[in-house]
């Protein structure tokens, strides 16, 4: 599966040799970024992992795991250098789209308060925040709430 970004730009299948360039990304972007182990792990479970991809290398990624009829993105991330290009949009519609031909009725996510630029983008793909998990994310001074995010899955899109 290659989807096409922009010019020079494409989603794949994550493998064992991005996992450097991935780990990287999720450096850039956040304080407290899944490791390398994480990755491998959802790799080796099975999980859907995509990287978005430029000729400079790779600039994104996501992750997406599907089970009983439900879809949960545990992980959606573009490296700062790269954003405002639809990457981040891209990715997520990939995984939705994903997750329908696996047959889920629902897609969750949980998203930061304070990460204002992703849930502008999940609302405006069509989440709605559905619940809060208290205490869920490190954070500075303690510990930051996530919102749960869904969506219903339209399964004849």
């Amino acid at each position: 599966m290659v989807a096409v970004l922009e010019p020079g730009a494409s989603l794949r299948v994550m493998n064992q040799a991005d996992l450097v360039a991935v780990v990287g990304v999720e450096q850039a972007c956040y304080p407290y970024p899944w490791t390398r182990r994480i990755f491998e792990d959802c790799l080796r479970v099975g999980y859907c992992c995509l990287v978005a991809e430029t000729a400079a290398g790779i600039v994104g990624h996501g992750v997406l795991m599907v089970r009983a009829g439900e879809a949960h993105i545990l992980n959606l991330c573009v490296h700062p250098e790269a954003r405002r290009r639809g990457i981040a949009r891209q990715l997520l519609q990939e995984l939705l789209d994903i997750a329908r031909a696996a047959e889920a009725s629902t897609a969750f996510l949980e998203v930061r308060p304070s990460n204002t630029g992703a849930l502008d983008l999940y609302e405006r793909a069509g989440f709605g925040v559905v619940g809060r998990r208290k205490g869920y994310y490190p954070a500075p001074f303690g510990r930051e709430d996530a919102l749960v995010m869904a969506i219903q899955l339209d399964l004849d899109a």
